[in-house]
């Protein structure tokens, strides 16, 4: 039976951490919070999704973010989202070793490395 897809992308966050999340994701990269099940909502975190975009946070009591591991999110419109976020105070890191893709890196508020990158036109 074959693997066909990634589900969803499941990062860490630090306890007590999710409106901060919200800010960010919902509110900077503009992915839509939606409500995590009962029995999981319990635990913390939260969870952005639009259409098979499926990022969830949990809570981790021995969180250490990611630094190197991270999802890569393909972005219509790079150049506008990286004025977004450098507006918000968010650093981002320019790269241009992949060809035919214009890319940049940013970490989450917990520190969680995340790459955005748009193919060439």
């Amino acid at each position: 039976m074959p693997i066909c897809q990634i589900d969803h992308v499941q990062l860490a966050m630090p306890s007590g951490k999710e409106e901060a999340a919200r800010e960010f994701y919902s509110g900077l990269l503009g992915i839509p919070e939606v409500p995590k099940p009962p029995i999981l909502a319990a635990r913390g975190g939260a969870w952005f999704e639009a259409g098979d975009l499926r990022v969830h946070l949990g809570v981790d009591s021995d969180f250490r973010p990611a630094k190197k591991a991270h999802p890569a999110f393909r972005v219509l419109g790079l150049a506008d989202l990286v004025v977004k976020l450098r507006e918000a105070g968010v650093a981002v890191i320019e790269d241009d070793l992949l060809q035919g893709f214009d890319r940049v890196y940013a970490n989450d508020p917990f520190g969680n490395r995340l790459e955005f990158l748009e193919p060439h036109s």
